[in-house]
């Protein structure tokens, strides 16, 4: 199924997607929720981001053919760090070009969303805590990441942490093509073969260090051909079996 997050000339709402119409739902798809006889054209609503996530885990260096394509060895743990939830964009919202950075770039990831409340999960069961999965863009201001010698200011300003148009709950993460298109043209093509560390390792391996809430957001890596993005550029990031994230970037 897809659930999405949208409005409509009113209040928020979750919706699940069929076809080319949302129907509405009472509730939000974390709990139970009941479909409605509310449905509405794609064409015609405003997709949101498509949860609320209380945080937004992130993991870097995780492609084998990102790491060669930087003469990098891959760690032997996951490497994480935190986004803020103000970071957070809908596709079809601007990206944010910050005066502090002269340097901005796209990093196109598949973004695990989390089910429920977990903690200590083991490997073996972690996929039962995964609801679904969505596209994201990890944007960087990669002067600023060398400048601090840390990654919390470079990631987390905000709209630096587009994700959607909706969540994919019935689906293989394991082989995916992943691309990202700047202006039409690829930038970044892999496939999420790639991992190093999959899916259900990085909620077992997160649960070990937070608690991780329905909602919450990992994201997986990105592929090689990462690079800069400029005002006036479109940024789409384009998931087998997903969808497409779409974004421009403006200067304000």
């Amino acid at each position: 199924m897809k659930f999405a997050r949208f409005s409509y000339g009113g209040p928020v709402s979750y919706g699940i997607v069929e076809d080319d119409i949302i129907r509405a739902i009472e509730g939000t798809p974390f709990e139970k929720y009941t479909p409605t006889e509310r449905t509405f054209p794609l064409e015609k609503i405003r997709l949101l981001e498509p949860c609320v996530p209380c945080k937004i885990v992130a993991v870097g260096l995780n492609y084998t053919d990102h790491a060669q394509e930087l003469n990098m060895e891959m760690h032997e743990e996951p490497i994480i760090f935190l986004k803020p939830t103000s970071a957070t964009l809908g596709t079809g919202d601007d990206i944010i070009y910050p005066d502090m950075s002269q340097q901005v770039e796209y990093e196109a990831e598949l973004a695990i969303v989390i089910k429920d409340i977990v903690r200590h999960v083991s490997l073996e069961r972690a996929s039962e805590h995964i609801f679904g999965y969505t596209c994201a863009n990890d944007v960087t201001a990669r002067d600023l990441q060398k400048k601090d010698g840390q990654w919390t200011r470079a990631k987390s300003f905000d709209t630096f942490a587009p994700f959607g148009p909706w969540i994919v709950t019935d689906i293989d993460p394991s082989n995916l093509k992943i691309e990202l298109r700047l202006n039409g043209e690829v930038k970044q093509s892999s496939n999420t073969s790639n991992m190093h560390f999959k899916p259900d390792f990085l909620v077992h391996f997160v649960s070990h260090v937070m608690t991780l809430c329905p909602g919450d957001i990992i994201l997986t890596g990105t592929p090689p051909g990462v690079g800069p993005m400029e005002p006036g550029d479109v940024v789409e990031v384009d998931i087998e079996g997903i969808g497409v994230l779409s974004n421009k970037v403006i200067k304000l």
